[in-house]
């Protein structure tokens, strides 16, 4: 695999692994305390530390990211061993 292929690959990993890290670690207002801002939806985190979502984000991205080299690498999972409905022996006409 080339070397540009693997860094679009990444930073695939990394959008999507933004969806799976946002939601862990997030208090509302209400949760810590805090007085209720007008306007503000009550789901709304307290307090949103971008850097640490982000070293979160990276850390989650570059296991998957590994993962996915490592069965590259060494075919564990292929497209054959996923067929559930046996497609790979049906005859064309």
């Amino acid at each position: 695999m080339r070397w540009t292929s693997a860094l679009a690959i990444y930073v695939l990993f990394w959008s999507f692994s933004v969806f799976l890290v946002l939601p862990f670690g997030v208090k509302t207002t209400r949760e810590v305390g805090g007085e209720h801002v007008p306007g503000q939806a009550e789901s709304a985190p307290h307090e949103f530390r971008s850097g640490r979502t982000a070293w979160r984000v990276t850390v989650v991205a570059t296991v998957l990211f590994v993962l996915f080299q490592l069965n590259y690498h060494y075919g564990w999972i292929s497209p054959q061993s996923v067929d559930l409905f046996d497609r790979g022996n049906m005859v064309t006409r």
